[in-house]
């Protein structure tokens, strides 16, 4: 689904001579497609327009402009793989492995567009989304259909993107974030999208989440996806960090989760060790990335 997206390779390989410049420029391009983070659909966040849908001091533009992203993005993955229907249109629709970086792009521009972008840029990236998810139908291994615009599949799908990312902001930064407003936030963005009911606060949210259960099962299929999250093809300078990443989103995986998909329950002090080494990680993208990223500069620059 468009909706999300899969992390993977940098199609360059970056001098060493700037460790700090090589990360810089391999972070970016990662996301955003060029090395310093400013394609044309950011540079478009500075023309004219209004707040957008939330505006500075917000939980979404807290949350989403925090390098807790990178955690919850990758927990988001894991947890939308258990449910069955959206793993087949992935499996059956997406091109996640030829060209996983084009969806992890096009993933962070509608995230980041419909957060710090304008209203009608933020409409704009939803009808993108809706375009997508119309041809996308089809049925799963065990007979049932699906439809990517099928506004119960779209709650999981919502559901699970915003818990993730809640939760990594809760566990890693920022800190005092408003977790009702936060989940408020996200509302807005699923009832464009027609998701269906989609939560209003955070105690909806674990009640939204708990429902799905018994909805979620574990396949081999699966377990292939996890594997695949657990080590994509990444270039050489952005391996390490994330391996951090993804044993700290594993982590943060609830407990029902991990039978179901195959992730390791890692011992109390072992998760202790994996805190202090992303949030050691995170505080050192912060540096080298800048304590904003590229939308929300560009929104605070249209904002005057």
């Amino acid at each position: 689904m468009v909706y999300h997206g899969f992390p993977t390779h940098d199609g360059g390989v970056l001098g060493a001579s700037n460790p700090a410049e090589s990360v810089r420029r391999t972070f970016r391009r990662i996301l955003s497609g060029e090395p310093h983070g400013r394609p044309s659909w950011i540079r478009a966040l500075e023309d004219p327009g209004d707040a957008g849908w939330f505006g500075p001091g917000s939980a979404i533009w807290s949350v989403h402009g925090s390098m807790s992203t990178l955690v919850g993005g990758i927990r988001a993955l894991l947890l939308q793989t258990a449910h069955p229907l959206a793993l087949a249109g992935v499996e059956q629709h997406s091109d996640y492995r030829s060209d996983a970086l084009g969806r992890l792009q096009r993933t962070n521009r509608f995230v980041t567009t419909v957060t710090f972008g304008s209203s009608a840029q933020a409409l704009a990236a939803v009808e993108r989304v809706q375009r997508a998810h119309a041809p996308v139908v089809g049925s799963a291994p065990d007979g049932r259909s699906y439809a990517a615009s099928d506004p119960h599949l779209l709650a999981w799908v919502h559901t699970a993107l915003a818990d993730s990312f809640l939760s990594a902001a809760q566990a890693l930064g920022p800190k005092g974030v408003d977790a009702d407003a936060y989940v408020a936030d996200m509302a807005v963005v699923g009832k464009a999208l027609d998701v269906e009911d989609p939560p209003a606060t955070a105690a909806e949210l674990r009640g939204r989440m708990e429902s799905f259960r018994p909805e979620l099962a574990g396949s081999a299929t699966a377990r292939d996806v996890v594997r695949f999250l657990e080590n994509p093809p990444l270039p050489l300078v952005a391996r390490p960090a994330y391996q951090v990443l993804q044993r700290a989103a594993a982590d943060l995986l609830p407990n029902w989760a991990h039978p179901v998909l195959g992730t390791p329950v890692r011992p109390a002090p072992v998760r202790l060790v994996d805190v202090a080494a992303v949030d050691a990680l995170l505080r050192s993208l912060a540096l080298v990335l800048g304590a904003r990223g590229p939308g929300e500069r560009a929104a605070r620059s249209r904002l005057g």
